[in-house]
């Protein structure tokens, strides 16, 4: 049985061994992956513009493309109507979503510097400051609902275009849309844990045990209080 403590998935390599051993990604899930290649790169233009498409139709999602976007230098947007598939910064971001594809089946998954990466994209979602390049500038957040049920997203693409290929054999469908589930998921976990705080095993207890004990007290002390009104009228 493997020892993990909660503050030691605070360290990124620790917690990246410890989802990779648990959900079961290995050197043949990363190998997978790089099989994909061929056949990914070439739908990434087509599943960026469907991503985008997705989210320009929610007002919640598209308004986060209204701010001036890192490392853009055009025109920018004024407010949603101005936003569109070919509106200039919407092209720019459709870049970094392509490099970002094209990386997940390119990458060696063995080098501590694609899980660096791989952080980062959740960390720079959160609007939170540490980035040389937002310095000065206002904070571009994202929610985490909105990241997470964009991966499962992607996903779906993803994965329907492998398995649906016709000139993969059915063992290659499988190995790769097997690792594309998991490296998603840890993905997910690579956002989550720049927006969640997770409570340790004794402040959990803690809360826990004033959740369920101070209803019972503050109950208590509403009896006596009533006792004490209901003699006082009594012998008054």
């Amino acid at each position: 049985m493997q020892h993990i403590t909660e503050i030691s998935l605070n360290d990124l390599p620790t917690r990246i061994q410890y989802l990779r051993d648990f959900i079961g990604f290995n050197s043949e899930d990363a190998a997978a992956l790089h099989t994909a290649r061929d056949v990914v790169a070439p739908l990434v233009p087509t599943v960026v513009d469907v991503v985008y498409e997705k989210l320009l139709s929610f007002d919640i999602t598209a308004k986060s493309f209204i701010p001036r976007q890192t490392g853009f230098t055009g025109e920018t947007p004024t407010k949603l109507s101005d936003l569109n598939a070919e509106a200039p910064q919407i092209k720019f971001r459709k870049d970094f979503l392509a490099n970002y594809l094209v990386k997940l089946v390119t990458m060696d998954y063995s080098k501590e510097q694609s899980w660096e990466y791989l952080d980062k994209v959740g960390l720079m979602h959160t609007g939170k400051t540490g980035f040389a390049h937002r310095v000065n500038k206002p904070a571009l957040r994202v929610e985490l609902i909105h990241c997470s049920i964009l991966l499962g997203y992607v996903e779906d693409i993803l994965v329907n275009a492998v398995i649906t290929h016709p000139d993969l054999d059915l063992a290659t469908k499988n190995a790769v849309a097997r690792a594309a589930n998991k490296i998603i998921w840890i993905q997910n976990d690579l956002f989550a844990r720049h927006y969640v705080t997770e409570q340790t095993t004794a402040t959990a207890s803690l809360s826990q045990a004033l959740t369920y004990r101070l209803p019972s007290v503050i109950g208590f002390g509403a009896i006596l209080f009533l006792s004490g009104v209901f003699w006082a009228r009594r012998f008054s």
